[in-house]
């Protein structure tokens, strides 16, 4: 069978199913085009599918779920079979994400993270080595069809509503926001001074900026903004690094990981924060046979409320974004990240010095740690944690986050 031929069942390329190859509509997630521009990008992409068509083997699932190490993955999408072992390295997204979904159906996840399908398509191509046999189902014969086809099915009524199309209005509002705050809290300096009071008022709507800039930054990363990858990585970086003073690059390595294999340990870091707070059921089992004397877990609902909640980001967040620029020597993170620190001093300087302005930064950086782990942590952690059950998408997403009441608040 070539690869022109056409596919039968639930994860055709043919049918409904087509339109996902070559869809032009928004979808959340990383890319796996680095920035580039579009043609350019199809460009390289084509340049690399230019190879004679070869005949396809076919595989059987206990086959394909031998393939899991991060020495040997394979993945499946919409039937076809790819072998990403050598690129995986070379993935935007990280290599982690590629591994964690290694021997197993990765249709639905691959849908949900990646903007130009038809542009990834062009990448895949140089790394099919098969199909699944006709007589195997289009998932591991341990998921559910049914739930995965309705799940399909509903994505693809929501994407002929253009409910993932962006509305940019209200992003641009979201972004005025932002700037509006930090430019207001230096006005108001300029003009009032330094004095305690009004260092509070500054640090209370610099507290709103940063928090607001989360969230936005949050949006940009899976590009949801941008019809373009280049501008919602460029958003981001600007949010994220040159607002914020974190690494855009580290975010993106650690939450994409979280999104393809939520509450799901190890592979979700989100949950993984030992040594000092262990959540779930497995890792109190893991750190109790290290016998670490000089930490009382049987408290730790106690100090996570004096430790775990002020030091969040300015701490726990500022050291991964470090470890990961220093290791992976991310240079354009670190200018960025030096241009968040070059304003500051620049604009704070003057009135708090270097040690007041430094004060500052992390002050709020420590508010806002509190607003953070509130939207963040709560959404997860009180549900369900488990090793690796290889369930559908669809059921991961649903079993590990947990409904949110709407209010004014919440929704802003």
């Amino acid at each position: 069978m070539t690869l022109e031929d056409k596919h039968a069942g639930n994860g055709s390329l043919v049918g409904k199913s087509q339109q996902y190859l070559g869809e032009k509509q928004q979808a959340n997630g990383k890319p796996v085009t680095n920035g580039k521009g579009e043609d350019s990008v199809k460009q390289e992409a084509n340049g690399k599918c230019d190879m004679p068509r070869k005949i396809l083997t076919m595989y059987s699932w206990q086959e394909i779920q031998r393939h899991n190490q991060e020495a040997d993955q394979w993945l499946v999408i919409n039937r076809k079979v790819y072998d990403v072992t050598d690129w995986a390295k070379r993935h935007p997204g990280g290599h982690r994400v590629l591994n964690h979904y290694a021997g197993e159906d990765a249709t639905d996840v691959f849908r949900a993270m990646h903007l130009k399908l038809d542009i990834v398509k062009l990448y895949l191509e140089p790394l099919l080595i098969g199909e699944l046999a006709p007589e195997e189902p289009s998932q591991e014969r341990n998921k559910n069809p049914r739930l995965v086809e309705d799940f399909q099915e509903l994505r693809r009524t929501l994407e002929a509503m253009n409910m993932f199309k962006a509305n940019w209005v209200f992003f641009f509002l979201h972004l005025a926001q932002i700037l509006i705050l930090e430019t207001l809290a230096w006005l108001m300096m300029w003009h009032f001074g330094n004095g305690w009071l009004m260092t509070i008022f500054i640090s209370f709507l610099l507290l709103i900026s940063q928090m607001q800039s989360f969230f936005l930054e949050h949006d940009s990363g899976h590009l949801s903004v941008f019809t373009n990858s280049k501008w919602n990585h460029l958003m981001q970086k600007f949010l994220m690094s040159h607002l914020k003073g974190l690494s855009a690059k580290w975010w993106n390595n650690q939450h994409f990981q979280h999104h393809v294999k939520t509450n799901i340990y190890p592979k979700d870091p989100d949950i993984d924060v030992g040594p000092l707070f262990l959540v779930g059921d497995l890792q109190p089992v893991k750190y109790g046979k290290k016998k670490i004397k000089f930490i009382d877990y049987e408290k730790q609902h106690l100090y996570f409320y004096m430790v775990g909640v002020p030091l969040f980001v300015p701490l726990y967040f500022n050291i991964k974004s470090i470890q990961l620029m220093y290791f992976q020597r991310c240079w354009e993170d670190i200018a960025w990240i030096s241009s968040f620190y070059i304003r500051h001093f620049i604009m704070l300087g003057p009135f708090y010095g270097i040690f007041g302005t430094i004060l500052l930064i992390y002050g709020v950086k420590f508010l806002e740690s509190a607003w953070m782990t509130y939207v963040t942590q709560m959404s997860h952690i009180p549900m369900k944690m488990s090793r690796e059950e290889n369930r559908d998408w669809f059921s991961t997403q649903v079993l590990a986050t947990c409904n949110i009441e709407q209010s004014f608040f919440n929704d802003w």
